[in-house]
Parts: C-alpha cells; sequence; structure tokens
C-alpha cells in the first residue's frame, strides 16, 4: 500500500546542513545486534558497483558505543569509525538494536537527534524503530518494525502510529522497515528515491531479489497474543475471542465483555496489540481460515462458517486482502506442496471441539516455512519463492517494473 506522508511540512522541507553530504551513509552499529541486518545497508552502499548503473554511496560504518562489537555466532567486529562520523552523513541507518527492552546509550540517541535537526534522513531497519523511538524521533509519525515487535513498539511508545502491516514506512526523512528481508525492500527504496527506478533494478539485480515486493506482513503473522498480554486485564477478552472465532460476534461484543465504551475499547486494545480490534479480529478468522484449509477436507463455504464470517463471500474478500489469494487457490498451492502421504486430518488434534483450530496453541501442526511458501505461490510467480517459479525470474528482476503495493510512502 502506498500513502501519503504524515510527516510536519516543516520535517519535509528541512535541509540538510552544509557540512553533511546526501551521497555519505552511516550505518550506526551497536553489540548485540544480529548479523543478518547489520550486513543490509553495509552491502547495499557500501559496495561499489558503478559498472551496473548503480551510483556510488560512501559508507560509514560507525560504532554506537565501545567496541569490541559482539554479534551473532560469536562474532566480534571493530567499526572503523565512532559517532563523531555521523555529523557528515545525510543519512543515518540503525540496521538493529539488541532489546527491545534496554534503553539504547544516551550519546548515539544524541548523535541521532543532532542529525536529524540537521536534515539528515534517518532510518531503523526491523528494531532499529525503537531506537528511532527513544530518540523521540517516530513521535506522531507512522512507523513499522517486525510485527512480533509491533505490539511492544506501540505500548513502549504510544504517541508512535505503528502500523505492523506494512513491508516499510517513508516518512519523509524517517523511514521504518519491517522484519529482516525488509530492511533489503527499504533500502532498495532509499536508492530508488535517490537515484531512480532503473538504479534500484540494476542493484537488485545484483542482490537477486525482486526490486519492489508485493503485499505487506500480514501473511507472515502467525501469532494471536502479543509476548506482554498476560498480565493485561483485556487477557481474558482476548482469550475469549480466541476460543469463540467459530462464532458471529463483533468488537461492541468484546468491549461488553470487558465492561467498556467501544471508544475506550478500541484505545485501550491499540495500545496493548498495536491495531484496531476490528482489523486484529479479521486477521485471526483469516488466520483461522488458514489453518483449516491446511488442515481439514472442508469446503470453503463450511470453512467461511467455522471462522465467523458471516458469508464466504466475506471469507473471500478478507482472505485476498491478506494473503494475496483466493481461499481455494490458497489451498490448492499448499496441498501441491505437502510432502505425499501427508493427509488434511480433522481429528489430529489440531481441532477443538468446536471443530475449529486453536489459535492459543503456538505449535502450530503445519510447519510455519511450508505456509508461507504456499501462501507465496497462491499469490502468483511475483512473489513465489518456489523453484517452481524460475521460469518468471526475468519478469521478477526487470527493471522498470510498476509500482507495487506493500509500502507506505511519502509521495
Amino acid at each position: 500500500m502506498s500513502h501519503d506522508s504524515t510527516a510536519a511540512p516543516e520535517a519535509a522541507a528541512r535541509k540538510l546542513s552544509g557540512r553533511r553530504r546526501k551521497e555519505i551513509v552511516a550505518v550506526l552499529l551497536f553489540s548485540g545486534g544480529p548479523i543478518f541486518e547489520s550486513s543490509i545497508p553495509l552491502s547495499v552502499f557500501g559496495i561499489d558497483r558503478q559498472d551496473a548503473g548503480v551510483p556510488r554511496y560512501r559508507l560509514l560504518v560507525s560504532a554506537g558505543e565501545e567496541g569490541p562489537l559482539r554479534t551473532t555466532g560469536g562474532l566480534e567486529l571493530t567499526a572503523p569509525h565512532g559517532l563523531e562520523a555521523i555529523s557528515r552523513a545525510g543519512t543515518v541507518v540503525v540496521p538493529a538494536w539488541r532489546s527491545i527492552t534496554s534503553p539504547p546509550p544516551e550519546e548515539a540517541l544524541d548523535a541521532l537527534r543532532r542529525a536529524h535537526e540537521e536534515g539528515a534522513r534517518i532510518v531503523g531497519l526491523c528494531t532499529g524503530a525503537f531506537v528511532l523511538a527513544a530518540a523521540g524521533l517516530l513521535d506522531g509519525r507512522p512507523a513499522t518494525t517486525h510485527w512480533m515487535y509491533a505490539p511492544t513498539l506501540a505500548k513502549r511508545y504510544p504517541s508512535v502510529h505503528v502500523d505492523p502491516r506494512e513491508l516499510f514506512v517513508d516518512d519523509g526523512d524517517v523511514l521504518t522497515s519491517a522484519g529482516t528481508a525488509a530492511g533489503i525492500d527499504l533500502c532498495l527504496h532509499i536508492v530508488r528515491t535517490d537515484h531512480g527506478n532503473e538504479a534500484a533494478g540494476a542493484l537488485a539485480r545484483r542482490l537477486v531479489v525482486p526490486p519492489r515486493r508485493s503485499g505487506g506482513q500480514e501473511r507472515y503473522l502467525d501469532r494471536s497474543l502479543p509476548e506482554e498480554i498476560g498480565a493485561d486485564p483485556l487477557a481474558e477478552v482476548v482469550a475469549w475471542a480466541l476460543e469463540h472465532l467459530h462464532e458471529q460476534f463483533d468488537v461492541e461484543t468484546l468491549a461488553a465483555r470487558a465492561y467498556m465504551s467501544r471508544r475506550t475499547f478500541d484505545r485501550r486494545f491499540r495500545s496493548l496489540t498495536g491495531s484496531a480490534p476490528l482489523q486484529w479480529l479479521i486477521t485471526q478468522r483469516v488466520l483461522q481460515a488458514q489453518r483449516l484449509l491446511e488442515t481439514s477436507d472442508y469446503s470453503v463455504d463450511e470453512v467461511a462458517g467455522r471462522c465467523g464470517f458471516r458469508s464466504p463471500v466475506a471469507l473471500r474478500g478478507h482472505f485476498r486482502r491478506q494473503l494475496g489469494s483466493s481461499p481455494a487457490a490458497y489451498r490448492a498451492a499448499y496441498r501441491a506442496r505437502r510432502p505425499q502421504g501427508d493427509k488434511p486430518s480433522d481429528t489430529d488434534g489440531s481441532l477443538g471441539s468446536s471443530g475449529q483450530v486453536s489459535s492459543l496453541n503456538p505449535e502450530s501442526p503445519v510447519p510455519m516455512q511450508t505456509r508461507r511458501t504456499a501462501a507465496a505461490s497462491a499469490m502468483g510467480p511475483s512473489t513465489s519463492l518456489s523453484t517452481d517459479s524460475a521460469r518468471h525470474g526475468a519478469e521478477l528482476y526487470a527493471a522498470g517494473r510498476p509500482s507495487l503495493p506493500g509500502q507506505r510512502s511519502a509521495p
């Protein structure tokens, strides 16, 4: 999805300080950060690919704290620059933060605030959004992060408009992305913004990734409750909703069970989960339908009824919006890739007494990767990651493809 930026006009018009250079990108690393996310901006902005038509950036790898910096697998990194290098950068990237529960170093936060005040573009990849939020740079702005951490970001920083559905959000001078590979999407978007579609397409071909991905994070959601919900008074209401997805009820029903007005319930629910209660409920019903399509032989009409949809038409509409395919196409793609002999069953413990799949059970009977592969292939060749789609490679990586949904960006 593409939306207009909500950044304040003065923020959008802020000019880059004279001592900063647009082509200089500083990547801020911290100890404990995952190496994959950290390597994404290093690979995109730190390698000279001018021979492929990709304009060159100058990369400054900066330590956000005293080193050596330890990362995935016990590796130790030594950054060639410290926080002082950020003062020259036109773009500052925070690829990840080691813990969503601990505060970042104040010196690093001050450096980010100064960079933003001087017109630098500030980028947070995955949990890097928590560093930007701690610096106050996301206050009053739309932002995203990994769907698993979005509820925590929304609860800890209520002034941030967290949207867990997006792959990335471009709010002009502050940008954020969802988890892991979505960082590649955002970095390609930055190159596209700076140098156009042709340069971004050339870089995407070098990286062997699509220049633009369709869809958002919805297809990857596989958790019904955020980590911090257990102690909240709304936990009982949410648990009841998950146990009764086969029944037809609405948000007013949930608000009544919580003894709240609809308005108060909406506000409390959003602060807890990071999403509006109606959207959350629809997402859970679609996840329920997804599991039933995988684990049973119910018809699409029966699946709709067992997931609380008022009609099969409603199921098809919401299913397509969230997963990019029809329920029938999703089931066909899933079964085509399921190992032989693995037959669907509604008596293997995945269904409750009411005939529904329990959304509270974190151990899904279907491997998550299998579900994601099925969803991708059901969505068509532009998003499938299976080897069966290799023949579509030229279309995937061709430069200059029309804009696709899946990202929120400034005009």
